[in-house]
This record gives structure tokens, C-alpha cells and sequence, in this order.
């Protein structure tokens, strides 16, 4: 069964970037001010699994440079997955407010859907 996950692993990640979207932009004015805001998120992911890729395509699309956990091959990031965000799960996208509160989002779906929401091209 591994050797089958990491053939599709493989065939995933070949095809991601074969067809690797590029950067959207913006005024560096506001991608500054983006960037600063997304020191407070990183997305605890595993670098061969479908939907991990599907998010980090958005990000590149969306062009956020968002800091990425590796939580298969990190112990402490997985440990903070599981105590931190309840279950080990990815792709999982940590958001920490102006607040101190910390929101943990699962489902790439809802991730992409968050990120093109909250961080839109501009037109």
C-alpha cells in the first residue's frame, strides 16, 4: 500500500508542476500589507497529497506566500496539529487573529474558498 501511495504521490505532485499556475498580482503596496498579515497563518500539510497541492496552487494563484508545515515528516508540527488544531488532518490552514486567537481550518475546499475571500486579486 505504501509503495502504491507514493507512485500516486509521485504522479500528483509530477503533474502539479507540469501545470504550476502563476503568481496573480498586485500592487506591491498591497501585497506588502499581505504579506505582513500572513505572517500570523501556515498551512500544516503533507507535500504529496491531492488536496494539500490543490491549496498551495491557490495560494500561488492568489500569490500568498504563506508558510508551509510539513506534519508528515515534522513530529513537533504534527504534535501541533494534533494537541493545537484536534486531530491530525490536512490540509489544515492555522490562522492566528490580531486577538491571539488561534482558528484552525480544515478541507482545502474551505480554505481556498477563505483565501480567495479574505486575500482577492485585484482586477
Amino acid at each position: 500500500m505504501k509503495f502504491i501511495r507514493f507512485i500516486l504521490g509521485s504522479l500528483v505532485l509530477f503533474v502539479s508542476w507540469l501545470t504550476w499556475p502563476r503568481a496573480g498580482k498586485r500592487s506591491e503596496e498591497k501585497q506588502v500589507e499581505i504579506e505582513l498579515l500572513l505572517k500570523n497563518y501556515s498551512l500544516y500539510q503533507f507535500n504529496s497529497c491531492p488536496f494539500c497541492v490543490k491549496v498551495r496552487r491557490a495560494m500561488q494563484r492568489l500569490n500568498l506566500p504563506i508558510e508551509l508545515r510539513d506534519a508528515k515528516n515534522n513530529q513537533m508540527f504534527r504534535d501541533e496539529l494534533q494537541q493545537q488544531g484536534g486531530k491530525v488532518k490536512v490540509p489544515c490552514l492555522r490562522i492566528e487573529k490580531s486577538d491571539g486567537a488561534v482558528e484552525w481550518m480544515y478541507e482545502s475546499n474551505d480554505i481556498i474558498a477563505y483565501l480567495e475571500k479574505t486575500f482577492p486579486l485585484e482586477k
